[in-house]
């Protein structure tokens, strides 16, 4: 199909779909079906193979539907702006509440026998508020759109923010004077003298939530300075390089001039200070960040002088690139133009404005909010980011491993040696800081020592001795309830809620690392006799880059970052015991030493996390290349979060290559009429391992070009090829292709992908025996972006468990398997249609997919497979009839093209 490049506007029924050229016409259904499911507010599951321009299509989908979304948002504000009264709700169209600004705004149910005149009464009041809202609204939006265009038509950003840190740095100058001449005047009050530096390793007085509510009677609400959120659409995939790929998507379409979009990072990828970015670890940048905008003593009072109520907080920021003038610039840049996330770092470097802050700054404004998904979904990160679900729309792309994406970001694993440092460490500070310590601070930082004493015992070991040396009478692997495992670690007393709390609002793990940092191993020797004796085996237990310093470290001479506090890892053990009984489990794994063993807690139910998006958000839609089997999606996801079955529509569109360039084979037996199958129990029978090498010869032989042959495991693929090279087939292959290896280090995988291009295009000029490439690969490993199985899939702990919470949990269906078996099927067939996915690349792309098992012709895991695939497969019984369709087929394809 030939496609012009000049923007065209497509009209399918009666929407307008602006499109960068003629678009296919699976693209005009995927438009079509996805505008009904946000106008509908459905929760759509779509798939899109690779290669039919599913980023345009959510682009220029979405985008249409968000334009006519606004034009009758603009047409009902006139409306009731011109009348002054009217309906607050159209009946016929739930859509037209006007923004986030109308919750609550909808007329409220009267009790029943009301008057009629207090009834009407009420109804005007309602109606006269939302004109004022609207009004003020609108005057928002105008002063936006015009401080927008200004910066669209003259270059003036560059030279407001620099003339605005010029006027910072001498107001910040002049401020750090006066403090110095009030400290050093007469009558200046000294602390206990401490070294220099360590006054900020000490931990402030510590008031529970419940304390400040009780002793100030209010909350603190800035809320009303902030813009309002108009609605948005959230577009989320899993790397920042996808990110960047889609928001380049963005800027070519025909929406790419027009529309607000900001893109979301996190700190570690929008940091633009040296001294922060330095630090390596993700928490570490984190909390150091937080921790540099936390009001200092002695900042606070010439701060609360000039701005008793308004934006306090900027003032007292002791990072230089967080100043709240110049990240509005940054703010209003970012909207102005489509950016990506490196053109908004230049942009705060230049501007030295924060881009983490300044992009938050943009949300409420934005059309269009660009963001990794574990951002999305993960609440804590949601509510520090500023994003506001409240009927909005989400799309999340690249989603088909999204169950195991929230399962993972929401399990946590500990090691004893984690444990024994992170108390070690705990001891040490308290034994240097303990007399200038509160009590409320005290009695928490005791509940944490005896709570690590307590995980250490469940797992047999003992918190006062080495871990590297303690041997466990008892090994294996022990799996509890939360209940259980609370019990029997003599815990169930401690409010972990509370605990939880305290760890976050004090920032104890930032501390304890600063104080770690400083002393190094141990506390100099000047301190040592302060100390149990049993802690001198401690300098074990601490990572020694270098000898234990009695000065502060010099941070900027470490080759490397350290590594973050191991209190700040289990922080997040923690909070994962705070869930729900039923939803999880915690996995005790014994190895024999103390340090190797670790305690696990496993995410059973991932609804439990993605039930608050479904629920606030106007429409959800999951997409990806291939989503196949969805049943996961609507029964792990969706049915457990409580979404109705008839709320979620599924779309699959087919590829657009023809129907005769790819040849899907499903091969029962081998050469010799074994029968193939590669169960856990045969697949490393000698037998089995030499009719799959067979096979493989007699494709390479006849498939020009390169062969992928996926394998199931890392370990198996290990073991067939140990057992090729001893037997003499791996020679026979390397005869035909050359032999390359997926390797498991993710850094490694562009240069071996080069490697294998290059030598397939080297074969394709010469003559000669060896006629192209073979890479051996792994079922949901790097080269399929799949999930990658542990080699024992069907008896690790963990899938056990999980399998058996889906047999309690959901009802069995008529006829089908039990879920915890369709779970383990579906698994293997979501990493095997990824890698089958890795085949067809464009639209003129052809190739040949072979599946080696007869259980593969089975209806039940035949329509698993996506429906382009699944509409041209071809079973047979045996081998001759399959190397001959194979043959015929390339060279037909060779020749055409």
């Amino acid at each position: 199909m030939q496609r012009s490049m000049a923007n065209e506007t497509q009209k399918v029924g009666t929407i307008h779909f602006p499109f960068p050229f003629t678009p296919y016409s699976i693209q005009e259904d995927f438009m079509a079906e996805l505008y009904r499911v946000l106008e509908a507010g459905k929760i759509g599951i779509f798939e899109s193979p690779t290669g039919t321009g599913k980023s345009l299509s959510l682009i220029c989908g979405a985008l249409s539907w968000l334009r006519d979304f606004e034009q009758k948002k603009r047409e009902e504000e006139a409306r009731l702006l011109e009348t002054g009264t009217g309906p607050l709700h159209d009946e016929k169209d739930e859509s037209l509440c006007l923004s986030s600004s109308c919750e609550g705004a909808a007329a409220t149910p009267r009790p029943a026998g009301e008057p009629a005149w207090v009834t009407q009464f009420v109804q005007k009041k309602e109606e006269r508020d939302l004109v004022d809202r609207l009004k003020a609204e609108q005057a928002r939006r105008k002063q936006r759109e015009e401080r927008l265009q200004q910066l669209q038509h003259r270059a003036r950003f560059k030279y407001a923010a620099k003339r605005l840190r010029q006027e910072e740095e001498e107001t910040e100058h002049l401020l750090r004077l006066s403090r110095e001449m009030l400290e050093t005047g007469p009558g200046a009050e000294r602390p206990e003298q401490l070294e220099s530096g360590e006054e900020e390793l000490v931990l402030a007085e510590y008031e529970s939530d419940e304390e400040k509510k009780a002793a100030s009677g209010v909350d603190e609400d800035e809320d009303d300075l902030e813009e309002e959120h108009v609605t948005k659409i959230y577009y989320c995939s899993r790397t920042h390089s996808q990110l960047a790929q889609f928001v380049h998507e963005v800027k070519k379409s025909p929406f790419g001039k027009d529309v607000r979009l900001v893109s979301l990072g996190s700190r570690q990828n929008l940091c633009v200070n040296e001294d922060v970015k330095s630090l390596g670890s993700v928490q570490l940048i984190n909390d150091r960040c937080v921790d540099m905008q936390r009001s200092r003593p002695e900042e606070k009072k010439g701060a609360e002088e000039e701005k008793p109520k308004r934006r306090r907080q900027e003032k007292q920021a002791a990072c230089p690139f967080y100043n709240h003038e110049q990240m509005g610039l940054l703010r209003d840049e970012a909207l102005a133009e489509v950016k990506d996330i490196e053109q908004l770092l230049a942009l705060g470097k230049e501007a030295r404005a924060c881009p983490y802050y300044g992009s938050r700054l943009a949300i409420p404004a934005a059309q269009l909010v660009v963001l990794p998904y574990q951002m999305l979904l993960h609440a804590a990160t949601r509510q520090a980011a500023g994003i506001r679900l409240q009927e909005q729309v989400v799309i999340i792309d690249e989603a088909h491993n999204l169950i195991d994406t929230i399962t993972g970001m929401h399990s946590v694993e500990v090691s004893g040696s984690q444990l024994c440092q992170a108390h070690s460490q705990l001891l040490q500070y308290m034994e240097r800081y303990g007399k200038r310590l509160k009590a409320k601070n005290l009695m928490y930082l005791k509940q944490i020592l005896y709570l690590l004493e307590k995980f250490v015992a469940v797992l047999g070991g003992n918190i006062k001795q080495n871990p590297n040396t303690q041997s466990l009478s008892q090994t294996g692997t022990e799996l509890k309830t939360i209940n259980d495992f609370l019990f029997q670690s003599q815990i169930d007393n401690i409010n972990l809620f509370k605990v939880q709390r305290y760890c976050e609002k004090s920032m104890i793990s930032r501390k304890l690392f600063g104080f770690t940092e400083r002393y190094g191993a141990v506390l100099s020797s000047r301190e040592q006799p302060k100390l149990a004796g049993f802690q001198q085996f401690l300098q074990s237990l601490q990572p020694r880059t270098t000898e234990a310093p009695a000065a502060p470290a010099d941070e900027s001479q470490a080759s490397a970052p350290r590594p973050a506090s191991p209190l700040m890892h289990i922080e997040g053990f923690l909070a994962a015991l705070t869930t729900a009984n039923q939803d999880g489990r915690v996995i005790l794994s014994r190895q024999g030493s103390l340090s190797q063993s670790t305690l696990k807690f496993l995410l059973l139910n991932p609804a439990v996390h993605f039930a608050q998006v479904v629920k606030e958000c106007r429409a959800v839609v999951i997409a990806g290349g291939t989503m196949q089997p969805v049943s996961d999606f609507r029964q792990q996801l969706l049915a457990c979060a409580g979404v109705e079955a008839e709320r979620v529509v599924e779309f699959s569109c087919g590829h657009v290559i023809p129907p005769g360039n790819i040849l899907p084979l499903v091969i029962c037996s081998g050469i010799s009429n074994q029968p193939l199958e590669f169960t856990f129990q045969k697949r490393e029978l000698p037998q089995m391992m030499d009719e799959a090498g067979r096979i493989l010869c007699n494709l390479c032989s006849v498939v020009p070009g390169g062969v992928v042959c996926f394998f199931a495991s890392y370990e198996y693929l290990r073991q067939v090829h140990a057992h090729w090279e001893k037997g003499g087939l791996l020679g026979r292959l390397a005869a035909r292709k050359k032999i390359f290896q997926e390797p498991k280090s993710a850094h490694q995988v562009e240069q071996v992908l080069l490697a294998y291009s290059r030598c397939i295009q080297a074969c394709g000029q010469e003559r000669g025996g060896v006629t192209g490439a073979l890479l051996l690969s792994v079922v949901g490993g790097k080269m399929s972006e799949g999930i990658n199985f542990s080699d024992n899939l069907g008896r690790s702990p963990e899938l056990q468990e999980k399998m058996a919470y889906l047999d309690q949990t959901l009802p069995r269906a008529p006829g089908q398997a039990p879920p915890g078996k369709n779970l383990v099927e579906n698994l293997c067939m979501k990493a095997v249609n990824q890698s089958i996915g890795r085949a067809i690349r464009h639209q003129k792309d052809f190739a040949s997919i072979v599946l080696l098992d007869q259980r593969y012709a089975r209806p039940p895991v035949l329509a698993k497979l996506p429906a382009w695939i699944r509409a041209r497969v071809e079973v047979k019984a045996t081998f001759g009839p399959a190397i001959a369709a194979v043959q015929k087929f390339h060279r037909e394809k060779s020749a055409s093209s």
